[in-house]
């Protein structure tokens, strides 16, 4: 089975980190440990943070502040890490700057917002890319290339869970409408665009959730229907530590995908003739093959991704509003 190329075989590229929050240490550590990137520039709001962010993982230079970061001169790529509503004006930010930007995901708090980022890159001829690291991992490469062989059939249904249990706190982003906080556009974006990316665009979208004390989404679950039989069953919450599996199931048999599924992990294969087998292509870490897919992209003149176009981040976005919409949340400010 064909591998997925080594992040260190990508080129070097000179990052900026835009936020120093729990995700951004995470693909600072795996840029910093498995390729050959450098960490050049991390920015905060907060000059201790960013300092002992910086100290944390071997950055050079710090700033207070985004516009600093943006406009440094040794940056040739950010990463925005930021709560989710500020994604549109930090990505705009450093697009003004000419940077290269690798947004985290949700792309933005809606469909209009993403539109307005990648306006702006197609005007400024940059590299975006959303941040959702799962599609550029070893196990979804794999996977893609058993069910485009046939392995499984025809796919009838596909299932995936994200859940994980928080502490209510009203101060915390994700339970903040103002942050755009809640199950979906933090933990629910792994299955709904694990769910596009194997069966696309659904035909129909069918939602049911409840809210927190706050007026987030504490618990969603969606059905996404694709002609008269394909279906996909996705859940999410804020309240439970669920399996965070996924199956994709066919006419000739189906895959069970080993928790975490949208982490590096192992699948097994159950066909209907009786074999069955396994891949297990453990990866430390994962956030790097994210990032040498934009290091690969943006040495080779492209402004977008063929494993995450920008149509496909819109794509998403516009399920995750009709989500929205059923449910009855809306953000502040939208």
């Amino acid at each position: 089975m064909a591998r997925i190329e080594d992040p260190r075989t990508a080129p070097p590229l000179r990052w900026g980190i835009l936020g120093a929050g729990f995700i951004a240490g995470a693909f600072a550590d795996a840029v910093n440990a498995h390729t050959r990137a450098q960490l050049v520039a991390v920015g905060s709001r907060n000059h201790d943070r960013s300092e002992r962010f910086a100290t944390a993982h071997g950055i050079p230079t710090t700033h207070v502040g985004y516009r600093d970061l943006v406009e440094d001169p040794q940056v040739d790529a950010v990463y925005v890490a930021t709560p989710h509503s500020e994604h549109r004006e930090h990505a705009l930010l450093a697009i003004a700057a000419g940077k290269h930007v690798l947004v985290e995901k949700s792309f933005t708090r809606n469909t209009g917002e993403a539109e307005d980022v990648f306006a702006a890159a197609k005007a400024a001829g940059v590299f975006v890319m959303e941040a959702m690291w799962t599609r550029f991992l070893p196990h979804v490469a794999a996977l893609h290339q058993i069910i485009d062989a046939g392995e499984i059939g025809e796919i009838v249904n596909l299932s995936a869970d994200h859940g994980q249990w928080f502490a209510f706190n009203p101060k915390s982003r994700l339970f903040d409408p103002a942050l755009a906080g809640g199950a979906l556009l933090d933990l629910g974006i792994y299955p709904v665009s694990f769910a596009h990316d194997f069966l696309g665009v659904p035909d129909a979208i069918h939602a049911t959730g409840a809210l927190t004390e706050t007026g987030v989404d504490g618990q969603v679950s969606v059905v996404l229907s694709y002609g008269e039989r394909v279906q996909a069953t996705l859940s999410t919450t804020l309240w439970a530590k669920t399996p965070t599996t996924a199956s994709i199931s066919g006419t000739e048999g189906f895959v069970t995908v080993a928790g975490s599924f949208y982490t590096p992990t192992s699948f097994r294969v159950q066909r209907a003739d009786g074999r069955v087998w396994t891949f297990d292509h453990h990866s430390p870490r994962g956030l790097q093959f994210e990032a040498a897919e934009v290091a690969r992209r943006v040495a080779a003149g492209d402004t977008e991704s063929p494993r995450l176009t920008w149509a496909n981040t819109l794509e998403v976005m516009r399920t995750l509003d009709e989500v929205r919409a059923q449910i009855g949340l809306t953000y502040p400010g939208e």
